[in-house]
């Protein structure tokens, strides 16, 4: 062959390899781009059912049972976004995506803070329940009312209602305690949560849980649609998550004694999101709730605490008008109320633990994700 043809032939080749490289390197960006779209409208709309479920679930909306399916609902939602956001790890060192994953990070930081204040609150209301397990054991029903169960019930009762006013007066009345979620870890989970900033174990006495809110909630905005272009739409993600946590924290806050507490944090999800109109929708019926007359000056919103309140008020009324020898009528009535109490500290104590179990993996979660969050910014 002359040489001419054999150098036409060899930069033909070339032309010929170099476009089918083109052309295969062009599908993988595809199917890669393609399978991140997915991944990021399955989460979409994973983050909008669950949401509608627990608009629209059958439990009491901030009773013990609801706050399990709201934790359950983070939870699940956590889990997948940090799957989407490790499922790029190149994209979070660009502009504007390592400015969104910073943020959330600090946001999360600030959730450790209100974990812990729950977690207290959860503590708090053990306490009652040791004054409500006084009043049950001093008038058992397998017992005869003497005056020495209903003066013992009585002492009980009067602690309890100090209490449980002292916290309505102010929240600050939680003792400071230095207890820690995770005392049992090991030395290596230890080591690796020592460099955070705010994990105190347990919130200092000036702590704010309304301001620790405002702080999680200032400045989460849509992401405007060149962002989303420029990062395949994972900016997206990161805002429903914002969201999702923000509520999540708030809910929390809502329901559970807690320093300073405060339910002025402003919620305006754009109706683009399907999420948006039931995170919107809860947030307008806790408000309602807080805004009742028997409620505003309410400790937490918990379901559980308002029924404790209207079991405590009865019995002690009925208490009140005890005079011996004791009626059988009255007896029956006492005994009527303290069986109604009876009910609402069975759910405490069954609910109580696993709530506070939720709480902890929350925390620990969260932990994780902000470590594997810098492992894949720092070393990708």
């Amino acid at each position: 062959m002359p040489a001419t043809n054999f150098k036409g032939a060899t930069r033909s080749l070339s032309r010929l390899l170099s476009s089918s490289f083109d052309q295969v390197h062009s599908m993988d960006t595809t199917n890669e781009a393609t399978s991140l779209h997915i991944m990021l409208d399955a989460f979409q709309k994973q983050v909008s059912e669950l949401f509608n479920d627990l608009a629209t679930s059958d439990f009491e909306l901030l009773s013990i049972q609801w706050l399990h399916k709201l934790l359950d609902v983070f939870i699940c939602c956590h889990h997948e976004f940090k799957a989407i956001i490790c499922s790029d790890k190149d994209a979070l060192n660009k502009s504007p995506m390592d400015r969104y994953v910073s943020e959330f990070f600090e946001r999360s930081v600030k959730a450790l803070d209100v974990c812990n204040a729950i977690r207290d609150g959860i503590e708090q209301i053990r306490q009652w329940q040791k004054q409500l397990e006084i009043v049950l054991c001093a008038l058992d029903n397998q017992r005869s009312m003497g005056e020495g169960q209903i003066r013992r019930a009585r002492k009980a009762m009067i602690e309890l209602v100090i209490v449980m006013l002292d916290e309505k007066e102010s929240s600050a009345s939680l003792t400071h305690r230095n207890w820690s979620f995770g005392r049992s870890n090991t030395h290596k989970e230890k080591r690796s949560l020592s460099h955070f900033r705010s994990l105190s174990w347990s919130v200092s006495r000036s702590w704010s849980a309304a301001k620790q809110l405002q702080a999680i909630g200032n400045n989460i905005s849509a992401p405007k649609p060149y962002e989303v272009m420029a990062t395949n739409g994972l900016v997206g993600a990161v805002f429903t998550m914002n969201y999702v946590l923000l509520f999540t924290m708030w809910a929390l806050v809502a329901a559970i004694p807690c320093q300073d507490r405060g339910l002025q944090t402003h919620f305006s999800a754009p109706r683009q999101y399907g999420w948006a109109f039931p995170i919107n929708s809860l947030h307008e019926k806790i408000l309602e709730e807080s805004k009742k007359k028997d409620r505003r000056s309410a400790c937490g919103l918990l379901r559980e605490i308002h029924e404790v309140e209207k079991c405590v008020r009865r019995v002690n009324e009925s208490l009140d008008s005890v005079q011996f020898p004791l009626t059988d009528e009255k007896e029956r009535d006492v005994r009527q109320r303290v069986k109604d109490l009876g009910i609402v500290y069975d759910s405490i104590k069954e609910g109580l633990d696993p709530l506070e179990r939720q709480v902890r993996e929350v925390f620990h979660r969260i932990v994780r994700s902000r470590t594997d969050g810098f492992v894949s910014v720092y070393h990708s």
